[in-house]
């Protein structure tokens, strides 16, 4: 697992690697990256470079709803993913690794929201956060 360091930034905008991986440390959130690296611009790694603060925020919220789930990211802002307005590269998405006490709590408290174009089953939190279950992990949109 990778660890990052430097201290994180409050409020909006954008983070650096550094800061995010600060906050997910902080929260007791875990990353990986195939490529043991965090270079945005390599789809073998593992970036938080560009991640929203609201999007770091909101994975941290969903670790505290989870409580002792291990919660581990496996995508966050590096190249390879989808675009659009609210993609991995533009700060909006991370992906969580599929384990079966995360499963249970998002298929458990957030609403069945239908099916993505890809076949990813969806389901969407009241605050309207956007769980993808794309197989092997949770691809996550933070809107809030």
């Amino acid at each position: 697992m990778l660890s990052g360091s430097g201290a994180g930034s409050g409020g909006s905008g954008t983070l650096t690697h550094a800061q995010a991986a600060a906050r997910f440390n902080a929260a007791g959130i875990g990353w990986v990256s195939s490529g043991n690296c965090s270079d945005r611009n390599s789809s073998s790694c593992t970036s938080f470079d560009g991640l929203r603060a609201a999007t770091a925020d909101g994975a941290v919220a969903l670790k505290q709803a989870v409580g002792g789930c291990t919660l581990t990211i496996t995508g966050g802002t590096e190249t390879g993913h989808a675009s659009g307005t609210y993609s991995h590269g533009n700060g909006y998405k991370l992906d969580f690794q599929r384990v079966s006490c995360l499963t249970s709590h998002i298929t458990g408290n957030f609403a069945y929201s239908g099916t993505r174009g890809d076949g990813a089953t969806l389901y969407t939190a009241p605050s309207g956060n956007v769980y993808a279950d794309e197989g092997s992990h949770w691809d996550v949109t933070f809107l809030n």
